[in-house]
């Protein structure tokens, strides 16, 4: 059943949709609507830099059953500008959790709603595709903010990736107990925890680079391979970024792309990219792997792909999505370069863990239990 009226809050979308709703956590702010179908793991969506700047409407119907822990964030603190679900769990039940969803939207001012109608708000998205709205518990003048939500402009060409990953170098290291067997660079976009331990767990040991830091210097650590990690937004704004991967394209190091890192190395091969009609946010996005002749099922947070036809020459587009028939993974061939769409280390299916994850550490060169080459 839905919280019963008064209404205290409002969605507001691009398109003039409003859908009345219940505050749960205070505040006012303007994002990119989407809407994400994980059944849970909502911590770890909320806490992913990818989702930075976006309004997340769940559409798992009850949210924070099992509360919260900082042991399962994907960074230091909520990204997301706003949440919306059906009903939010008042209180958690769970041993294992630290707090309450609730509590922790509060104490981190990320404004959340419920008692809205998800499946309209969901039919709406999925029909004219993801769009700009405002999220507030604090002002009641519907056409005012529309007014100001059609004017803002559209997500794509901005760069905050640029803005969700490290401000200065920093060291992760491997979870092997014979020490690492490689040590890459990894260009922090926004990378979730996640990843660095998918990667640690195999025997990596990752210095972690802004975003912005030039080639020369990555090259210069003599790392065994590089990684662009995954992040919000759109690529195109990134001539910068794509520049820098060609440089490390034409050193020869081993690279691998995931989520906006693979589409930086698509665009810097030559490829174009463009935006989905509608994103991938969820837990079960099929991808076909036309080498293994396998299916994985993959966590994904993004809204952008590569136009399978630019693709350059020797560019083969190994992985795709059975849904929509987007490219999900590339590789080049005669060359130790990979990208993949998805987050490594989060699919299930046959050898979840192989693909091109496991080509692209097949690739690098052993550094031994001393940790040196």
């Amino acid at each position: 059943m839905l919280p019963a009226p008064p209404h205290d809050a409002l969605l507001v979308l691009a398109d003039g949709s409003v859908f009345p709703a219940r505050a749960v956590a205070p505040g006012t702010r303007f994002g990119e609507v989407v809407f994400h179908t994980a059944m849970s793991g909502y911590q770890e969506i909320l806490t992913d830099p990818a989702t930075a700047g976006q309004i997340v409407v769940m559409t798992q119907p009850h949210l924070g059953n099992y509360g919260v822990s900082a042991s399962w964030a994907e960074s230091d603190r909520p990204r997301a500008a706003g949440v919306v679900a059906r009903q939010f769990t008042p209180e958690p039940a769970n041993r294992a959790a630290e707090g309450g969803l609730r509590g922790y939207l509060r104490a981190h001012r990320v404004p959340a709603v419920e008692g809205l109608d998800i499946r309209a708000v969901v039919r709406r998205l999925r029909g004219h595709g993801e769009m700009r709205g405002v999220l507030t518990t604090e002002r009641s003048d519907a056409a005012a903010l529309r007014a100001e939500v059609r004017d803002l402009p559209s997500a794509t060409g901005e760069a905050p990736a640029l803005e969700a990953g490290c401000r200065r170098a920093g060291q992760w290291p491997a979870a092997t107990p014979d020490g690492p067997r490689w040590r890459l660079a990894l260009y922090d976009f926004g990378v979730a925890r996640a990843t660095l331990r998918a990667f640690a767990e195999r025997g990596a040991e990752l210095v972690l680079l802004p975003a912005l830091t030039p080639a020369r210097e990555a090259l210069a650590l003599g790392a065994d391979g590089i990684v662009l990690s995954h992040g919000p937004g759109d690529p195109a704004p990134l001539a910068a970024s794509v520049e820098t991967v060609r440089e490390l394209l034409a050193s020869g190091t081993p690279l691998f792309g995931i989520g906006l890192g693979h589409l930086l190395l698509g665009l810097a091969l030559g490829a174009r990219g463009f935006r989905l009609g509608g994103g991938h946010h969820g837990a079960n996005q099929p991808v076909f792997d036309r080498l293994a002749r396998r299916v994985a099922i993959t966590s994904q947070n993004h809204a952008f792909a590569l136009v399978p036809e630019s693709l350059p020459a020797g560019c083969e587009a190994v992985e795709v999505n059975l849904n929509d028939g987007s490219v999900e993974g590339f590789m080049v061939t005669g060359r130790p370069v990979f990208a993949i769409q998805y987050q490594p280390g989060v699919a299930f299916g046959p050898h979840p863990a192989g693909g091109l994850f496991g080509r692209f550490l097949a690739a690098l060169p052993e550094r031994g239990a001393s940790g040196r080459a």
